[in-house]
């Protein structure tokens, strides 16, 4: 039988629950346990596909298809969970289906109500989740801050859960801000009523995680604990990091927090570790015997973008970087509308080594991507382009090389003259339903592409999230002209990759490799990529 943790959090958001739930699974993963990770949500949504990532950062595409925050995406780097989309449990999605059950007479006649039946279905889920993975633990990540309306039937549920299986079987985790004001003055007050107010909700935390910019002290500790009802041994600091959240693994190790949780949960003889995490920040702290590279690497998107909005791009080249070169790195934002305004961009692109276009929707700022498109091409630059990062060297080869100065994408100009991009309806001249392509499929590689050597196979199975694809028609003017189509849909036999013949490294892909990475096992486009960046430096 599965055993629960109940991560909760208190006084303000953006505390790094995510981040915190995955370093405690990764902790208990390298003990041997079985871990299982979910996060439920209270925003009303059915999931985070149509949500602005500048709200809940990037949307992380599950295996089978599932349009999950980015907290989803903390779980994969940190663990070696399976996701799917069982691993997100929104409360518009619990209300959905209770909704449907009613309309279908399955609550015999009753009154439907937040209790029991909305509470019921959190509770079926989370149980599921135990039975369905055959988990030890299953980490619940409990979104939004105590006190807020919209979480009260998820504290309801952590409530009744911790009630029904005992506090050898389940514990809660909650994490709270001792913040630091003028003097330098650690204040243990804000904690202190996030605690009670948990409390007032029927839930006495077994563990507190105290976010502050410096390890508390024995004093504060102390005080804590009397004040919030826990031993002084269950009281932990979670502390701003310097380099990089994978030190928050080794930071909770070295405080005892997972031998805390063992012990609380019973499982004799485990014995958790943080030697991969140790490992990696070893080299990322320390210099190689030769002088160690520092790669700059552009990142060009939508104006003022939050570094959530492409996390898993950004921590994809992170991991290459890091374990593949031993290399410092560093990302430079650039806003595609800033270029558009300017007839010679190449100042934005001063000390680069390399551009990256990640996915990206709309066509706010479409003529500065589609600028860094050429400039790369024309400047020998490698350049790797995501979703409409590939789709946009279709649409530059066919202005600049073929003269259509109409050539578009359906998604910004419908009656375009040369579509080179558009929805696969519109191809071959169905209704448009603008079906969104996701989660993962295989892709046919061809074998006299650079994309065959980086992957070292002719099949390959990767993650979408697309609505939009290439015109397959146009395919062989583009060739004539060096944009070569280097890959398939074995699906529906799609484009799903772009080369620049004769280019030292410019790759597009449909296809979104940054949610297969990991930061002890980078993925090998990425690591391909940056080893054409520090091939360009080094001449």
């Amino acid at each position: 039988m599965s055993k629960y943790i109940l991560v909760t959090s208190g006084v303000c958001s953006g505390l790094g629950k995510g981040v915190a739930t995955s370093a405690i699974g990764s902790l208990l993963e390298s003990g041997g346990l079985k871990v299982a990770l979910m996060k439920c949500d209270p925003y009303i949504n059915i999931d985070a596909g149509t949500i602005s990532p500048y709200q809940q950062g990037e949307v992380f595409v599950t295996e089978d298809g599932a349009e999950t925050d980015s907290d989803l995406g903390n779980y994969s780097r940190f663990t070696n969970v399976s996701l799917s989309t069982e691993n997100l449990v929104t409360i518009g999605k619990v209300y959905d289906s209770v909704i449907k059950n009613e309309r279908m007479g399955r609550y015999n006649g009753r009154t439907v109500q937040v209790i029991p039946h909305i509470t019921d279905e959190i509770k079926r889920r989370i149980m599921a989740m135990g039975a369905r993975t055959g988990a030890d633990v299953v980490i619940v990540e409990i979104g939004g801050t105590v006190g807020d309306i919209e979480s009260i039937p998820f504290l309801e549920v952590a409530r009744q859960l911790s009630r029904e299986q005992g506090k050898t079987n389940c514990l809660t985790i909650h994490l709270t801000l001792v913040p630091s004001i003028i003097g330098n003055e650690l204040k243990t007050k804000p904690t202190q009523q996030s605690v009670k107010k948990l409390q007032e909700t029927g839930i006495q935390p077994d563990i507190l995680l105290c976010r502050c910019d410096r390890m508390l002290d024995e004093e504060n500790k102390r005080k804590i604990a009397m004040f919030c009802n826990v031993g002084e041994n269950a009281v932990f600091t979670s502390t701003d990091i310097e380099k990089s959240v994978y030190e928050l693994p080794i930071l909770f190790h070295n405080q005892g927090l997972d031998s805390r949780i063992i012990e609380k949960l019973g499982f004799d003889g485990v014995k958790p570790n943080a030697d991969s995490w140790i490992s990696f920040i070893k080299k990322l702290e320390e210099p190689s015997k030769e002088k160690r590279t520092h790669l700059t690497i552009a990142m060009v998107g939508k104006k003022d973008y939050l570094d959530d909005c492409f996390k898993s791009v950004r921590e994809s080249l992170f991991h290459a970087a890091v374990t593949s070169f031993n290399a410092e790195f560093e990302i430079k934002k650039i806003d595609a509308e800033k270029l558009e305004e300017k007839a010679d961009i190449s100042p934005f692109f001063e000390g680069i080594d390399a551009i990256v276009i990640p996915g990206n929707y709309g066509q706010r700022g479409f003529l500065g991507l589609l600028q860094t498109v050429r400039y790369a091409r024309e400047n020998a630059i490698p350049f790797l382009g995501i979703d409409l990062g590939m789709q946009l060297m279709a649409i530059e080869s066919a202005r600049t090389l073929l003269s259509w100065a109409d050539a578009d994408s359906t998604e910004f100009m419908k009656n375009a003259k040369h579509a080179v991009i558009s929805l696969p309806e519109e191809q071959t001249g169905t209704i448009s339903a603008g079906i969104m392509k996701l989660g993962a499929s295989n892709v046919r590689i061809k074998k006299s592409s650079r994309l065959f050597e980086i992957y070292g196979s002719q099949t390959i199975s990767e993650r979408h999230r697309s609505k939009y694809t290439f015109d397959r028609k146009y395919a062989h003017d583009l060739e004539e002209v060096g944009l070569l189509v280097t890959a398939t849909s074995e699906e529906d036999g799609q484009t799903e990759a772009f080369e620049w013949k004769g280019h030292p490294w410019g790759i597009g892909v449909q296809f979104h490799p940054e949610f297969r990475s990991r930061p002890t096992k980078p993925h090998p486009l990425f690591t391909n990529f940056l080893g054409a960046a520090i091939k360009r430096k080094q001449k």
